[in-house]
C-alpha cells in the first residue's frame, strides 16, 4: 500500500537519527529505554487492534513479513504424520511451505472454494469432519480478487472440533475488524506494509498463549535476555525473536497504528469501499471485461482481478504505466491455486486496487485510461 501516512516516514527517520539503540542490549541509557518503549508500545497497539488474549503484549511477536510469520506457525507446529487443512484460494506464502512439508510427511488437505473464491461453511465443515486435521490455516481475504472469508462462521467449526485455527490477515489487517480472542484463533499472522499502512519489512504474529507453547521456534540466537542459557528460552516474546529486530520498521509500524487508531478502521473501510464501488461499477461497463470474484462490494475488498477479451494483461498493464502513470499488477499474483479456482490460470488477470489515499479522480482517470486502451 502506498502512499503511507507522513508520520510513518517521520517516525522511522526520528528513530534512526534520534536514538537508534538496539533493544535489551545496552546499558539502560535513555537511548536503550526509548527503543524498549517503542517496541513495547507497538506490541500493546497490536494486541489491542487484534484482540489479543488479556491484552498481553508478550504474545505479539515480530517477523520480517507475513510470509515469515506463516512459516513460523506451519514449520514450528506441524510434524510428520500430522494433517493440515487449507483452501484453494491461498497465497504461495501458505501453499509453498505446505508443499515442501508434504514431501516430509505432513498431509495437506485443500477445501475447495467456489468460482468467486468463497469458502462455503458447509463445504468447510465437511472437509473438517472428513480430514480431521491437526491445524487449519486460511487467508481472511484473497489477494487476487478480494473475496473475504466468513471467519465468524468458520472459526466456531474449528473450535467445536478442537482444531487450532491460524489466519493469514495480510489483506485485511487494518481494514476489517478481527479479534483473536472472540474468534478463538490460535494465531493471527499479519504484515505491516498493507492495510496497516506501515513500512515494508515488518510483520508478526499475535498468539493464543496456549498454542504458542506448542510451536517450536524458527530461529535461535541472542535475545538480549536469559543470556546464561545455551538453548533458546521458552519465555515470550523472546522465544520467537532471536537476533536484532527491525527497529526502524517497528517505529514506523507504531506510527501507522497510531494513525489508524486516530482515523478509525471503520472510516478507512468506508473510504475504501466507496472508492471500490466507484471502480467496480466502472469496470463492469468496459467492453469485453471479465471480472473475477464478486460483482458487488458485499463480502469483498476493493481488490479487483479483470481480464479483457482479446487483450494481453501484461500489455494493458504496460500501457497503463507508461502512458498514464497508473500502477497495476498483471499475472498470477503468487497465487496459482487461486487462479485455478477462479478459472484464470495460467494467464492470470490484471489486478487493480484503490487505497485510502486514492481519490475519486484517480478512479475516474483509471477507467478513462482503460477505455482509451480498449478502444485502440
Amino acid at each position: 500500500t502506498w502512499p503511507k501516512p507522513e508520520s510513518v516516514a517521520r517516525a522511522m527517520y526520528d528513530f534512526l537519527t534520534g536514538g537508534g539503540a538496539n533493544v535489551a542490549r545496552g546499558s539502560a541509557s535513555k537511548r536503550d529505554l526509548k527503543s524498549m518503549d517503542t517496541v513495547l508500545s507497538c506490541r500493546e497497539e497490536l494486541v489491542s487492534l487484534f484482540g489479543g488474549w488479556d491484552d498481553d503484549p508478550r504474545y505479539a511477536t515480530f517477523t520480517a513479513n507475513v510470509t515469515e510469520s506463516i512459516n513460523v506457525v506451519l514449520k514450528g507446529f506441524l510434524k510428520p504424520g500430522m494433517t493440515v487443512l487449507t483452501s484453494s484460494m491461498e497465497h504461495n506464502a501458505v501453499l509453498r511451505p505446505l508443499r515442501r512439508m508434504e514431501t516430509r510427511g505432513v498431509k495437506v488437505e485443500i477445501a475447495p472454494c467456489d468460482e468467486e473464491g468463497f469458502l462455503h461453511p458447509d463445504i468447510f465443515a465437511e472437509a473438517l469432519s472428513r480430514t480431521r486435521p491437526d491445524l487449519v490455516i486460511l487467508s481472511h481475504a484473497s489477494n487476487v480478487c478480494g473475496t473475504v472469508q466468513d471467519l465468524s462462521a468458520l472459526a466456531p467449526l474449528c473450535r467445536d472440533a478442537g482444531v487450532p485455527f491460524a489466519v493469514d490477515s495480510a489483506q485485511t489487517g487494518g481494514i476489517l475488524p478481527i479479534s483473536l480472542r472472540e474468534l478463538g484463533l490460535a494465531a493471527l499472522c499479519f504484515t505491516g506494509h498493507k492495510g496497516l499502512l506501515g513500512p515494508q519489512g515488518i510483520g508478526g504474529i499475535v498468539w493464543n498463549p496456549e498454542f504458542a507453547q506448542k510451536v517450536d521456534w524458527f530461529v535461535e540466537g541472542g535475545t538480549g535476555s536469559f543470556s546464561h542459557l545455551e538453548f533458546q528460552p521458552d519465555a515470550m516474546p523472546d522465544k520467537f525473536e532471536a537476533g536484532t529486530p527491525n527497529l526502524p520498521g517497528i517505529a514506523g509500524l507504531l506510527a501507522a497504528l497510531s494513525w489508524l487508531g486516530e482515523t478509525g478502521i471503520n472510516a478507512v473501510r468506508a473510504r475504501e469501499e466507496a472508492l471500490g464501488t466507484r471502480l467496480l461499477n466502472g469496470l463492469l461497463t468496459l467492453p469485453g471485461v471479465r471480472l473475477s470474484g464478486r460483482r458487488t462490494m458485499e463480502g469483498r475488498l476493493p481488490v479487483f482481478a479483470v481480464n479483457f477479451e482479446g487483450r494481453d494483461n501484461g500489455l494493458v498493464a504496460g500501457r497503463l504505466s507508461e502512458e498514464f502513470g497508473i500502477e497495476t499488477r498483471p499475472g498470477l499474483h503468487c497465487a496459482p491455486l487461486a487462479h485455478k479456482t477462479l478459472g484464470t490460470f495460467p494467464g492470470g488477470a490484471l489486478r487493480l486496487s484503490p487505497g485510502y489515499f486514492s481519490t475519486e479522480e484517480d478512479v475516474d482517470a483509471t477507467l478513462s485510461a482503460l477505455r482509451t486502451i480498449l478502444d485502440s
